[in-house]
């Protein structure tokens, strides 16, 4: 797809513009920092994106506002007492210091990490995102199956990486999707909801108004489940806040 990318000066906001074959313009604020970006048609005048940011002006003032106020967590010191999240539910972190196997498990309210004394925390972390992988794995192949065949689309590789600003990605010329590892902390409508944006691009490759249509036809929750999905402390927005 051929894109012309650009950036200016709006109302002392610094704005990136990308050109696309599409017909509406769109309007994103984008995580960490409230980045502005606008995805506009070819032949749309640089006056004519000027006054569209202007008039969503108040609209992005709020949206930068909050990822100032967002709750940015430091990196965990995996040690017991500490709080974790798993398919959306808060549990208090018990390490267990053993000789034997590394291995984690879930019981009530407690995420108990069983490791080899003097584990470090990097060792620790290492424990838990192995089993978040696979955790997460077995969480995404039912919904990615079942999906494939309500959109009618075909899915050729699927795999989970970390990912610092998305919650997935996908390669509609290889029909390969990705998803962050983070989603495996984040509940089952929440995972569902990345899984159908995910391979409904499969389709439709932007956000325009047939994706948001098909979107609204298959999963009518979706704008309150994106909301549900980017409450909290943890990671960045996907695709961030869109003025559509």
């Amino acid at each position: 797809m051929t894109t012309d990318a650009t950036t200016f000066s709006v109302a002392g906001l610094r704005v990136a513009v990308v050109r696309k074959p599409i017909k509406n313009l769109h309007v994103g604020v984008y995580p960490p920092d409230g980045r502005v970006r606008v995805a506009a048609p070819m032949a749309l005048s640089e006056n004519a994106i000027r006054v569209a940011v202007i008039g969503r002006l108040p609209w992005i003032k709020r949206h930068r506002a909050a990822f100032e106020k967002q709750v940015r967590t430091s990196a965990p010191e995996m040690v017991s007492g500490e709080s974790h999240y798993y398919r959306g539910r808060r549990y208090r972190l018990d390490v267990v210091e053993e000789p034997g196997p590394a291995m984690v498990t879930v019981a009530g309210q407690r995420l108990r990490i069983q490791v080899r004394p003097g584990a470090t925390r990097e060792a620790r972390a290492r424990v838990l995102d192995d089993w978040y992988r696979e955790r997460l794995r077995a969480l995404l192949a039912p919904v990615i199956t079942r999906w494939e065949q309500i959109l009618g689309v075909d899915v050729r590789r699927w795999g989970i990486k970390r990912m610092k600003t998305k919650w997935g990605s996908c390669n509609p010329d290889s029909r390969s999707v990705w998803f962050n590892l983070d989603l495996v902390r984040k509940s089952a409508a929440s995972l569902e909801y990345v899984v159908v944006h995910e391979l409904l691009h499969l389709r439709v490759r932007v956000h325009d108004d047939r994706f948001r249509s098909l979107m609204d036809r298959h999963l009518p929750p979706w704008p309150r489940r994106r909301a549900e999905l980017n409450a909290g402390p943890l990671p960045a927005d996907t695709w961030g806040c869109s003025g559509d």
